[in-house]
Order: C-alpha cells, then structure tokens, then sequence
C-alpha cells in the first residue's frame, strides 16, 4: 500500500506486478484482485524453468500447467517474464528447459489472448528465433530491453515493445541509450515503455538501494533526453503505450 500510494504521488497510477514462479505468481494474482491500481503477469522465470526441469520429470510441465490455469484470471494481463537466459543457466540442459518452457509460454500467451513479456538475458539472438519459430501473440513486450540498436529496430518493426528500465540512466549505459534512440527513431514513441524491475534496476543517482515504481521518472526523464522529446510528450506516450501492450482500458 505505502508503494502504490508513493508511485500515486508521482503519477505512477498503476502498475503491473510480475510473478514468475508458482508461489509468486499466485500472490500477484491476488494482489491484482484485491486492488484496481495492480495488475499481475504470471510466468515460470527462465531459471525457475531450469531448477524445475532439474528436480523431476514431471516437475515443469506440472508448473506450466498452474501458471496456465492461473493466466486464465480476468486479473492476470500478460503472461510473463518468460523466455531465455544464458547468464544465470550456462548448462546446455537448463538452457533446453529454458527453450521448452519459453515455447510453452508463448503458445499459452497466444491461446490466452494475453501479452507475452519477455526476459532476454545475453540469449538476443535465440530469443528471437524461438519468438519467431513459435509465432508470437498479437502484444509482446522485451521487458528491460538490453539488446543493441539494430534488435531495436527489430522489435519495433515486428510490432513488439520495447521496455526500458533504470540501466538506461546508468553512465556506462550509452550502448542501451542508442539503442533507445533507434526504437524511437524507427517507431516514435509508440512502441517505447518504461518500467522498474523493482526492487532491482534502481535508476541513478540511486543506485544500490531498492527500486520501486515511484522512481520511475528517473527513467522517463532520460527517455525524454534520448529522444529529444518534451518531457509532457513522453509521459502521455509511455501511458499510452502501456495501456496498448496490455490491453489496458
């Protein structure tokens, strides 16, 4: 509650909760029914997907079959974080499970009806493929986009979004900032959000202490400054945006 109504203060009216393994992924659901500011995402995270597959044959599809019955909730609005990461699982098997579990998100987020986010750690180029593979659902967001100004392009000519979060503000942050500067060069604003990863990705000058959704202007400042835009212009677009990639009325 002291959250949401420090984000209100800001103008950070609304916000939508991520839980990306199964005990996570039911108090987002609920959170999200509980208050009309929340609205929650649902998704086994990558390198929940490869503990998983590690622990049982059975382990992961059962999971996946949960995150599915609980993505079906009118609350829930995306299904994600989901996808590939090579940082955190260097394993050949765990970066399978990965793949396995991605692909099922995707098909889930496409028979749902509900925006697919996706986490994309060092794994750009299989992100894309398996994306591209499986067909993606009509709304996709690359949620703390880090990828370079041509995947960019990329994203925004595909109809994807492009998330941007604290690193943008960091200082050794100019490849991200490029890259940012090329998915509005290529689309406008339209195809341009921005976010927290809270309590992660905390935006200078706070760095090392925990993030929340009220300082997400740091952020929406420096897209403001990348993309040579009025601030004003840039909050109403992201808003627009964000209401657009997950069907928000």
């Amino acid at each position: 509650a002291d959250a949401l109504a420090e984000a209100a203060a800001v103008n950070v009216t609304a916000v939508v909760h991520v839980g990306c393994d199964l005990a996570a992924a039911r108090q987002a659901v609920a959170w999200a029914r509980e208050n009309p500011q929340v609205h929650a995402a649902v998704s086994l995270h990558p390198t929940e997907a490869a503990v998983l597959a590690a622990s049982g044959a059975d382990a992961l599809p059962a999971a996946l079959d949960t995150i599915a019955d609980l993505a079906r909730d009118p609350a829930v609005v995306a299904v994600g974080e989901t996808g590939l990461d090579h940082y955190w699982t260097p394993d050949p098997e765990g970066r399978a499970a990965q793949e396995i579990s991605f692909r099922a998100h995707i098909r889930m987020a496409r028979r749902l009806g509900k925006t697919l986010v996706i986490h994309d750690r060092d794994a750009h180029s299989d992100v894309i493929r398996v994306l591209e593979d499986e067909g993606p659902p009509p709304r996709v967001v690359f949620h703390c986009f880090s990828g370079d100004a041509a995947m960019a392009r990329h994203c925004v000519r595909s109809g994807w979004f492009v998330s941007l979060a604290g690193p943008l503000t960091f200082r050794n942050a100019e490849p991200l900032r490029q890259a940012a500067a090329a998915a509005v060069e290529e689309g406008g604003l339209s195809r341009v959000l921005v976010e927290t990863d809270a309590p992660y990705l905390t935006p200078h000058p706070h760095r090392g202490r925990a993030n929340a959704p009220a300082l997400l202007p740091l952020t929406v400042r420096m897209l403001a400054e990348v993309a040579g835009r009025p601030l004003e212009e840039v909050c109403d677009a992201t808003r627009d945006a964000t209401h657009r990639a997950f069907a928000l009325t």
